[in-house]
This record gives C-alpha cells, structure tokens and sequence, in this order.
C-alpha cells in the first residue's frame, strides 16, 4: 500500500470485498504481542493460584480483535480511498478498542503479574510502572482537562485542517493517525472507565459527565461532515475511488457514521459504569455491615463487662441490692458471633 497514486483499483464498498486479509504488519505484530503478553500475564497468575476475571480476558481479546479486524482486513485498503471506510476505521480504533482493551485492565495485570524487583536491586519493570503511574507526565496525560479536548481536537483538527491530507500521502502518516486515534481513546477513556489504577479516579458520577462532555462534540463533528457541501479532504478522489463513488455521497456517510458510532460506547461504557458503581455500592454495604458487627460486638462485650462488675461488687452498703430479692445474679448476654464476613 503505497501513494494512492499506484493502486490497483478497489471493487465496490461491499462487506465481502472488506472481509479479506489484508495485513498491516505494524498493527499486526503490534497485536499479536500484545495479546502474548497479557496471555502470559494471566498465565503467570493462575499458576501462582490467583484467579483473573474471565470477563477481562473477552474484554482485551475483543480489543485486539477489533484492531486487526478494521487495520488487517479489505478494510484499511477501502480506508486509503474511500473516507466512510476510513471513517470505520476512525471511530472503532478511537471509540471502540480502547473501552474493550481498557476492560480487560491490563495495568492491573502488569503490575499482579511482573515480580517485584528483591531489596537493594536496581528497579525492574514493575517499578518502573508505579514510577510512570505516579508521574507528571502521566498525571497529565490523563486529565480530563487534557484528554477531553485532545478527544475532541483529534477529530477537528485532523479533518477540518490540511493534516489529514498531509499525513494520508504517505505510509507511516496513515500509521501513525491510526495510532493516534488509538491513543486518544484510550487516554479519554482510561479515567472514565476506571477498571484500572491510574492518577485520576473521579466518582461514578463525575465520571458520566466526562464522558458526556466530548459526545456532543462528536455528535456536531458528524453532522458537520454530513452537512459539508464540498469535499473536506482532497486525499479520497475518483480516481482511486471504486467506480461510481459520489464523493459527496461518501462523505455523507462518512458523517452519519461518526454520528451514529457515538452512541456504541456511550452505551458500553454506560453498562458497564453502572455495573461497576453497583459492585462498589455493594462492596461498601458489606464494609459497613462488617463495621458494624465489630463495633456491636464491641458494644456487647462492654455491656457484659459491666453487668459482670455490678455483680461482683453485690448488694451495696446502704442495703438496696444490685440483683432483686429472689432473682440470681443478672445474666451474661453471650456476644453475637461475628456474622460471616462475606
């Protein structure tokens, strides 16, 4: 895949024209390691006897799959010359992969499975990610004040300017865009989703509001393309289009699918925010409910204690006794037994 200026020419933009291997070795490799790693990783874990949620695994399986499916397939050729192809491309690599990848928490895994450097040897990678967690740099990076503009301006200023024509010239521009795209995602994403540690942990709340600060931006950035009545990038032309392309028409497209995509992973991350928010509200009772069984006991053993010590001091100088004429000695409440701390 060179300058369009070569190419072969495309059949139409048909489902079965896009479903054929078509490999781009650097998010093919990218890929493969990636999911290497986190098998091993996981691998790693069950030998030690830990368990790692299975739903995890689906979720960076599924994240790797979506990569290779829009970047390894018929796809990222109809990409390079057609923008609604591109356009797919776009929105699964930076709205997507990143919630499936970021599901599948794989800095919680890095830092389970990589062992800790021994006292008194130098750092090892394990270190060095805490290191890179705790950062500036990161702490940055991963500010809703950063990522939600970066989210929004990466959308902006690659199409509304003369970047996206710049960059679609040559190979490793078109890499490094869909690179871009996935970073973006995922830095977006990453405080949002919060499965994983990271600098910025805002409550559930907070979080939906993040997330709905950039979709409107989407929204608008999509109709705007569907609204355009000339090309916007000069990069997808008749020539290298399939026969018959009304770029208009694609174009058209293009902007009613980033218009739609936007509410895929609002829904997702929706989902799954709620299960989340649900799984610590449920955390939380359970805490409170352990606090309380201690400090109730806590409050039966005094109360015994202090029954015990009327009784040992028996009836008082002055004749009133403790314990009723008749009735024996108060009887000791046993304490409740700890409720099973579940």
């Amino acid at each position: 895949m060179h300058h369009h200026g070569g190419m072969t020419q495309l059949g139409p933009f048909t489902l079965s024209n896009v479903w054929t291997w078509s490999p781009d070795w650097v998010f093919l490799l990218g890929g493969l390691v990636a999911l290497g790693l986190y098998l091993v990783g996981v691998v790693r874990l069950y030998r030690r006897g830990d368990r790692w949620p299975v739903g995890r695994i689906v979720g960076w399986v599924a994240g790797v799959g979506t990569l290779l499916l829009v970047t390894c397939s018929g796809l990222n050729d109809y990409g390079m010359v057609l923008f609604s192809a591109h356009m797919i491309q776009h929105m699964v690599l930076s709205m997507l992969t990143p919630i499936l990848l970021l599901l599948g928490a794989p800095i919680t895994l890095a830092l389970r499975a990589l062992r800790p450097a021994g006292k008194g040897r130098p750092r090892g990678p394990r270190e060095l990610l805490v290191a890179l967690l705790h950062s500036r740099y990161v702490r940055v990076v991963s500010h809703p004040a950063f990522t939600i503009p970066l989210f929004i301006a990466s959308l902006y200023g690659v199409y509304f300017t003369p970047l996206f024509d710049f960059l679609m010239q040559y190979r490793l521009g078109h890499i490094f865009m869909m690179v871009h795209f996935l970073m973006t995602g995922l830095a977006f994403f990453w405080p949002i989703m919060g499965v994983d540690p990271g600098p910025h942990r805002p409550g559930h709340v907070m979080r939906i509001i993040e997330l709905f600060m950039g979709m409107p931006f989407h929204a608008f950035f999509g109709v705007a393309v569907m609204m355009a009545g000339h090309p916007l990038v000069s990069t997808f032309t008749v020539q290298g289009a399939p026969p018959g392309t009304d770029l208009l028409e694609d174009q058209k497209l293009a902007g009613g699918i980033t218009w739609a995509f936007g509410e895929i992973p609002t829904a997702i991350v929706l989902i799954a925010l709620v299960y989340q928010w649900m799984g610590s509200e449920q955390r939380q009772a359970r805490r409170r409910d352990r606090a309380e069984d201690r400090s109730g006991d806590a409050e039966l053993a005094a109360y015994n204690a202090y029954l015990a010590s009327l009784h040992k001091r028996g009836p008082r100088p002055g004749g009133s006794a403790a314990a009723e004429p008749g009735t024996p000695g108060t009887p000791v409440i046993p304490a409740a037994p700890a409720a099973d701390a579940g």
